[in-house]
Order: structure tokens, then C-alpha cells, then sequence
């Protein structure tokens, strides 16, 4: 497989990977867009059940879910799926949204069937129209839909797998058990359990008894690491197995590493990054595997310099979600490029995430990184994606977030110290991309904007504040075409 993917990357018009972005700004046609634009696309799989939900809920006004949908190997399971969240003409202004089961160690055929459907028509409708690969990004700590998710992908015919957020050291073993339609399991991490104690295990043969199993192509597994030791690690557990590294800088979007220094902080209570954090590339390099160089790259000279430090392509980020073709909604696209242009967009390094990773924030008026709107949000854990299972005395498994109600959190053992400053991703990443909830009274769940700290290309590609640019040209830019 590396070598059917390290060829299609270097054929490639342009060797720029396309990350995948919070849940749903790297949508399938953001990935298709920038495929057909000649760089390498990449879907976001974090949430995307939750996403195909609710854009079902929409109605599905331009038919392409339908036409996804129809493709599904498993006639009767897309049926199922379609027939439980679709809503004719879509739901009506003001109506919440019907959320799916949580997470749990037990998942529901109803949530099996969502998640595997979910994952194929993305990757589906990204592939759609051309022949370049397309990936798809998960966060090893939402491990619950691993498996569910894989086989859904693997069914489109997804190229690629990249995994950021952990150590996701099971993808490659139980990529090739669903290419070969045997029992998978995933060995979850459950606080104050042993290891290895709880886990998913998925059939897929079985569980798709009534149809015909294909076979499967196992995609290539690029997994994101921040350390030299994570790389080492991988590299002896996975010999053979890893198609390439995506190496992210700090000044990358979303989660972060944590620095080596953890009580290195700044005027602002930010995270320190120092030189023990930088990845050594010749250290990489001595292990024989392909890298790939993300995190402030999306400039022509950065560019030029990671293929000299001998990366095999770029990833970027920030450059992809603020053009004209991410699901970010248009008036943070808007507001985010103006400040951006005229030099007054902050981005912090933030503690909002439960899981306790950095993640960077854009400061943005109206949006969860106000701290007006943030007091006035009320702490509620309704999709539970980033909760963490935890062993109850009686042996059986608890959940619980920083980002819920302080009390019920701390009644499931948690510190209440951990939750402050935390806000519900779950629901704030889901409104960046027009799909928050709404609920009683009228209320809208805000969004909170992330993005990478360089947004400096927007001065090269946009001639005043109020203009905006395509994947296309962000390309071009990249490779010194712009002038």
C-alpha cells in the first residue's frame, strides 16, 4: 500500500495534503475540492455520525447524501439509517436537532449502522469526479467508532488514514482484520481500569450476515506525531506498517501536543513551546520512513524548506479553512479572514478542551471565546464524544466530562478543578459548520473557532479584508505561482 501512496503523492500537480479540520470544516467537498484542484484532500471523521444526522435533518436539499447513500454496499442498513433521520423539506427553523445515541462501551446496532454509513458517505462523496486520493483524520481519543468508522471509510475506498490526538498504535492491525472481514478489536483506555480490561470488538461479517462481504483494500496509515519518542515508539511496534509521518509543529490548529515543559507559561497562562519539542528530522530520517512536515508551512519558502529538510509533502491547515471552500460557516470564513488580513486575529493556546490537550482558539467576538457568551452557556454534555470512561467500584463503566455540570462530574469522581475553563467542543465544533443545536427558549449553541497561529498567507492571497480565495488558488500560492 505505501508504495501505491507515496507514487499517487508524488504524482500529484501538488505534494500539499489537506488536513482534516474540528468536525466537518474538512467536509467532503472541501477534500474533493482540493483533490480536483491537483493537492491530496483529507475528510474529517471526528463526529461525522453526528454531522450525516443532522444534514439529513436539513433535508438533504442538493440530493447528495441521497446519492451517497444509494451507493452503500448494504442496501438495507443505508435504508434504516435514511429512514430514522430524514426529514422531507427539512426540520423547522427553531427545532432541535435529534441527536444520536452516546458513545458507549455497548453501541447500539441503530448507532453501528449510523457511524459505519456515516463514514462511507463522506469518503464517498469526496472521491466523486476524480482520480487523486483522499484520506480521512480521526482523534485516537474518541476511540469508541474506531472500528465502525475504519470499515465505513474502507467501503468508500478511503486512500489514506491519518490519526492524531494519541498514541494510535491499533490502526494498522485492525485495518487489515476489516480487509479481510475478520473480528477487529480495540483495547480502550479506561481510568482506574487494567490495561487492556475493556474493549470494542466488531465482526464485520457477521454483523453484515444478510450481504455478501468484499474484500477490502487496507489504506495507507499516516499517523501525526509531535516527538521523536512517539516516532521511535511507533516505528518498533508497527515495523513495515506506518506509510508515512505527519510531524505537526505547535503552531498548528486544534489539539496540540502538550510541551515537554508542562509549567512553562507565558504572560497569557499559554503553554511554553521550547527547543525540547522540536522533532529532530535526521532522527526521523534514520528510522527510513516517509515524513510529512505540518504546522506553518503554507508559505512558497516554508514549503520549498520542508522538501529540503526531505519531507515527501506539506500538510496545512488554517489556509484551507478560511477559503471560499470550508464548511466553516461564511460569517466566521469572513469576520476570521478580515481579522486575519488586517493583522488582528489572536489565537490563543487555550485549556477549553476536556480532554485536557492545548488547543488553540480564535478570538473572535460572539463565539465560546467570549467570555461573556462562555459564562452564559449552560454546561450541558448532551453528545458525549470527548467524555472519558472511567471503572466504577462494581466493575462497570462510567462516563464522565469537565465540560458538564461541575456537580455531576464531581459526583462521578471527578476534580472540579478540571473543569474550569472547559466548553463543550462537541456542540461549539458542530456550530462552526451551521449545524448547533437549538434548544429551549430559543437558545443556539455558540461556535469557538480554531485555527493555526500563521495566518499570515492571507495577505498574499486576498487584496483587502473583505475579499477570499478558493483551494485553487491557495495551491498556487504555495508553489510560488501567485505573484
Amino acid at each position: 500500500m505505501w508504495k501505491k501512496f507515496l507514487e499517487a503523492l508524488r504524482n500529484a500537480p501538488y505534494r500539499v495534503i489537506q488536513g482534516g479540520m474540528g468536525i466537518g470544516v474538512s467536509s467532503w467537498k472541501m477534500a474533493r475540492a482540493w483533490a480536483v484542484a491537483g493537492g491530496i484532500g483529507v475528510v474529517s471523521g471526528a463526529a461525522i455520525h453526528i454531522v450525516v444526522a443532522r444534514r439529513l435533518q436539513l433535508g438533504d436539499p442538493e440530493g447528495h447524501l441521497k446519492r451517497a447513500f444509494d451507493a452503500f454496499p448494504f442496501r438495507n442498513v443505508a435504508k434504516r439509517v435514511w429512514k430514522r433521520y430524514f426529514i422531507p423539506f427539512g426540520k423547522r427553523t427553531g427545532e432541535p436537532f435529534r441527536n444520536p445515541q452516546l458513545l458507549t462501551l455497548q453501541p447500539s446496532r441503530e448507532l453501528i449502522e449510523l457511524i459505519v454509513v456515516s463514514n462511507f458517505v463522506e469518503v464517498y462523496l469526496s472521491k466523486e469526479g476524480h482520480s487523486g486520493p483522499v484520506g480521512i483524520n480521526y482523534l485516537e481519543k474518541i476511540q469508541i467508532p474506531h472500528i465502525h468508522s475504519l470499515l465505513g471509510a474502507m467501503l468508500a475506498g478511503v486512500d489514506f488514514v491519518t490519526v492524531g490526538a494519541g498514541i494510535p498504535i491499533q490502526f494498522p492491525a485492525i485495518m487489515e482484520k476489516l480487509a479481510n472481514g475478520e473480528m477487529a478489536e480495540y483495547r480502550l483506555e479506561v481510568t482506574d481500569a487494567v490495561a487492556g480490561e475493556f474493549s470494542i470488538q466488531f465482526d464485520p461479517r457477521e454483523f453484515f450476515s444478510e450481504y455478501a462481504f468484499p474484500k477490502l483494500t487496507r489504506p495507507a496509515f499516516l499517523p501525526i506525531i509531535s516527538s521523536n519518542v512517539l516516532a521511535i515508539v511507533l516505528a518498533k511496534k508497527l515495523p513495515g506498517q506506518i506509510d508515512a509521518f505527519v510531524i505537526e509543529g505547535p503552531t498548528a490548529g486544534g489539539h496540540n501536543a502538550p510541551p515537554r515543559d508542562k509549567n512553562a507559561r507565558n504572560e497569557r497562562g499559554e503553554p511554553i513551546y521550547g527547543p525540547k519539542d522540536v522533532v529532530d528530522l535526521e532522527a526521523i530520517r534514520k528510522l527510513g520512513i516517509p515524513f510529512i512536515l505540518a504546522g506553518g508551512y503554507a508559505h512558497p519558502e516554508n514549503y520549498v524548506e520542508a522538501l529540503r529538510a526531505g519531507a515527501i509533502a506539506i500538510q496545512v491547515g488554517s489556509i484551507a479553512e478560511l477559503s471560499d471552500d470550508s464548511a466553516l460557516v461564511t460569517h466566521l470564513r469572513r469576520v476570521a479572514r478580515a481579522m486575519a488580513f488586517m493583522g488582528k486575529l489572536l489565537v490563543v493556546t487555550s485549556r477549553v478542551s476536556p480532554t485536557g490537550y492545548p488547543f488553540k482558539t480564535a478570538m473572535i467576538t460572539g463565539t465560546s471565546s467570549d467570555l461573556i457568551v462562555y459564562a452564559q452557556r449552560p454546561r450541558i454534555c448532551d453528545l458525549g464524544l470527548l467524555r472519558e470512561p472511567y471503572r466504577k467500584a462494581d466493575g462497570s463503566v462510567g462516563y464522565r466530562c469537565p465540560a458538564e455540570p461541575i456537580d455531576a462530574y464531581v459526583r462521578k469522581g471527578g476534580k472540579a478543578e478540571n473543569c474550569a475553563g472547559k466548553a463543550c467542543l462537541c456542540n461549539c465544533l458542530l456550530a462552526n459548520i451551521g449545524l448547533g443545536q437549538v434548544r429551549s427558549g430559543g437558545y443556539v449553541e455558540p461556535a469557538l473557532v480554531t485555527i493555526g497561529d500563521d495566518v499570515s498567507f492571507v495577505r498574499s492571497l486576498m487584496t483587502g479584508p473583505e475579499d477570499s480565495y478558493t483551494s485553487r488558488r491557495a495551491l498556487e500560492y504555495i508553489y510560488g505561482k501567485v505573484a
